[in-house]
């Protein structure tokens, strides 16, 4: 376990979330929905120290950009410190509610992926509507292009937050302590995997065979 996310979760457990990083097989899991054959645009939400980073960039083209929003500055420095020979990687100690801006500013039209593992769940709700509309719209309209969250309880799903995104598919990993779900937002309705009878695949929705993308209740509850 990293020591300075050891520290930064006694001094900021809200803002941290989790006591130790990611698991191996959590990183793999949320990998796995990204396609990296092509240069990419990837925002990261809440990178922490970074294990979820270090897996995106070492997929990455050497034309992709990663953008790594980091409110904790002892993160975004130590990430600062981890990446600064890779220019490729951005790190921005700002909230990522600015995303848009931050991808205007490097002539940047759209993400193709954003990856968060910030808690939602704990958020104000007005900063969590925006925060999600703006993710939305910075997404760019392409069938490939996805919000992807890892969280403890999966309430972004199950209670509507992201209805606004075409489809959604969940799995829970067990591989992480504490276990948690991994779900893919995305943009747009593609070939593969279209809504069932024109619905949207929120909260509410299934894959095409009618039944939900992992065998789990995805209720949420109980997870925290």
């Amino acid at each position: 376990m990293s020591a300075l996310f050891l520290k930064r979760f006694l001094q900021r457990p809200l803002q941290v979330a989790s006591i130790i990083p990611s698991s191996r097989a959590l990183v793999r899991k949320v990998s796995e929905k990204m396609d990296f054959s092509k240069p990419r645009v990837i925002a990261e939400f809440g990178p922490g120290e970074g294990c979820h980073t270090r897996e995106i960039a070492r997929h990455l083209t050497p034309e992709s950009r990663l953008l790594l929003f980091e409110l904790d500055p002892e993160f975004a420095q130590h990430l600062a410190n981890q990446f600064r020979h890779d220019p490729r990687v951005t790190v921005l100690n700002i909230d990522a509610a600015h995303l848009t801006e931050a991808l205007a500013a490097r002539d940047l039209p759209h993400c193709d992926y954003v990856v968060s593992g910030i808690p939602f769940s704990i958020l104000d709700p007005e900063k969590k509507r925006e925060l999600l509309r703006r993710t939305y719209e910075a997404l760019a309209p392409a069938p490939h292009a996805a919000f992807i969250i890892y969280q403890v309880t999966n309430e972004l799903r199950e209670r509507g937050h992201c209805d606004h995104f075409a489809r959604a598919e969940s799995e829970y990993c067990l591989q992480n302590l504490p276990p948690m779900f991994v779900t893919k937002f995305w943009r747009t309705a593609n070939g593969h995997q279209s809504p069932v009878n024109g619905r949207r695949n929120g909260a509410n929705g299934a894959s095409r065979n009618g039944h939900r993308s992992n065998g789990h209740a995805l209720n949420g509850a109980g997870h925290r």
